[in-house]
């Protein structure tokens, strides 16, 4: 039996070239940004009148970000890999710096003291802590890579440095984002080639104490849990905001209400446009519009794992393993919040949740794992080659304009010489 070749499925070779891992991350990234944009907007506007304020407000609060964000991508994109090497240590020493600073200085938010203020600056250091811990994590194992075998080379400093940033954050009462954190470097593990039974061991111990600690000693959290795997006694309470939010799932359908037609947000449902921005989404654009954003981010997943399959560099692996296990497992915890199969913890949705400072650096590693993306076995010669298409075909539309708007024979003249020049610069 013949078997097919890739010559013969020539879709299935593009897909397979060696730029499919840059453009998949680009495309999704863009797509889920401008859908956050939407969304945001269409899930705030209700509140923000209600609040006195402009009906945009949110919006241009998020659009702000956002264009902070873009040339922050963009930047990423263009940093070489040695670059993000060296800045690894440095940057966890920011990070520390600032977690630090939190618990003096911080702002209680939400029973959380996670927040910052530095002039007219508020953002949250535990959103920089996540990408500079992702770097390092990379710099670290990525260099010990071939010592990984022994316990005390994957201990020694990786464990310390994880246990440093995860207890600082947990001492600001952040419990979801310190489960992201475990969740990214258990990711970085794995890839870098850590023991499995030592990665068991670690993520055991961090749940029994993490769970003793900051669980079952804290009755709100019991709350949650057992309105979400229990009966729930409080339904003003306890589960009111998971209810809602399966209410404006329920009530979407198929093909949604429309956009701007939610219900849940004339403030039935608390944080409409930032943690629970997933129910609006099902209750405007339906269950299609709901699964569109799950693919996109499992597209985002696959382009990550192309990444770490196809780069040479064992500090990219890692890094990226980092990052894709950061934003996908994120998105996967604030879905899995809203469609309540998790109990709620107070993850945003990554690129479409409102919030400054998580979508800058989300961004910023986005473009970080874009920058390694260009740099694949083939990818910048590729790329190079479709730049000069690009140029080429741009040339053709000159010649077409030259001859449209030149009649006659001077103009076959004129659009004979810029032909001739085209030729002339193909070549070269």
């Amino acid at each position: 039996m013949a078997v097919a070749t890739t010559d013969e499925r020539p879709w299935l070779g593009q897909w397979n070239s060696a730029v499919t891992s840059y453009y998949t991350l680009v495309g999704t990234s863009s797509l889920l940004l401008v859908l956050g944009l939407v969304m945001v907007l269409s899930s705030s506007t209700v509140t923000s009148i209600a609040d006195g304020a402009s009906p945009y407000s949110a919006f241009l609060d998020q659009a702000k970000f956002a264009i902070i964000g873009l040339p922050t991508l963009l930047v990423a994109a263009r940093i070489p890999v040695r670059w993000y090497k060296r800045l690894a240590w440095p940057a966890l020493g920011v990070a520390v710096v600032l977690l630090v600073a939190v618990m003096f200085m911080g702002d209680l938010v939400g029973g959380n003291r996670n927040w910052l203020r530095l002039g007219p600056v508020r953002f949250q250091p535990s959103e920089v802590a996540k990408l500079a811990l992702t770097v390092w994590l990379g710099a670290v194992l990525g260099r010990k890579q071939r010592l990984l075998g022994r316990w005390r080379h994957v201990i020694w400093p990786a464990v310390p440095g994880v246990v440093l940033v995860l207890g600082l954050v947990l001492a600001g009462h952040d419990l979801g984002t310190g489960l992201i954190l475990i969740a990214l470097a258990l990711g970085a593990f794995w890839v870098s080639g850590a023991p499995a039974r030592l990665l068991g061991l670690g993520g055991g111990l961090a749940a029994v104490i993490i769970g003793y600690v900051f669980v079952y000693g804290s009755s709100d959290r019991m709350g949650r849990i057992f309105a979400t795997y229990g009966t729930c006694q409080d339904v003003q309470n306890e589960c009111y905001q998971s209810i809602h939010g399966l209410y404006a799932l329920g009530s979407g359908g198929v093909l949604g209400l429309g956009l701007g037609a939610s219900r849940e947000k004339w403030r039935y449902l608390p944080e409409a446009h930032n943690d629970f921005i997933y129910a609006v989404i099902g209750e405007e654009l339906g269950l299609l519009g709901t699964l569109m954003v799950l693919g996109l981010f499992v597209a985002l997943g696959i382009a990550m794992s192309r990444v770490i399959r196809r780069h040479p560099d064992p500090f990219v692996k890692v890094t990226t393993a980092g990052v894709a296990c950061w934003i996908v497992g994120q998105a996967f915890v604030n879905i899995g919040v809203v469609i309540r199969v998790i109990p709620v913890i107070g993850v945003p949705l990554p690129l479409v949740s409102a919030g400054g400072s998580a979508l800058v650096t989300t961004m910023a590693a986005l473009g970080m794992v874009i920058s390694f993306a260009r740099s694949e076995p083939g990818a910048a010669q590729a790329l190079a080659a479709r730049g000069s298409v690009v140029r080429r075909s741009l040339a053709v539309l000159g010649v077409q304009r030259a001859v449209a708007g030149r009649p006659g024979r001077r103009g076959d003249q004129g659009a004979g010489r810029v032909t001739r020049r085209w030729r002339r610069a193909g070549r070269r």
